[in-house]
């Protein structure tokens, strides 16, 4: 097995260059929902600024940024809520499961 290569550290400058996020596709985790999700966020495109700190705290991985659309994940969200706290914009709202949007 090889060694990792090391490399001198440098700092971003550009959030491109951000060495944060998920370090896979969403999709990608290795369990689904089991079901026990009590809410679920909901993502108001026309209030989102695409500024991304959503996808950057996700702590699942769950937030895909390459359609130009974010997109959430439901299969492997567990509902914490994280991304809808941060959210500068108020875009991302927590919904009971089983209610509609709102």
């Amino acid at each position: 097995m090889a060694k990792p290569k090391i490399v001198k550290f440098k700092f971003p400058e550009s959030l491109e260059e951000m060495p944060l996020g998920p370090s896979a596709a969403a999709g990608i985790l290795t369990e689904p929902n089991a079901g026990w999700r009590v809410q679920r966020p909901v993502l108001d495109h026309s209030q989102c600024v695409k500024c991304l700190l959503c996808w950057v705290l996700c702590p699942e991985g769950v937030i895909d940024k390459e359609s130009g659309e974010l997109e959430i994940d439901m299969n492997y969200c567990k509902g914490c809520g994280l991304c809808a706290h941060e959210c500068p914009k108020d875009a991302i709202k927590m919904v009971r499961e089983g209610e509609d949007d709102q």
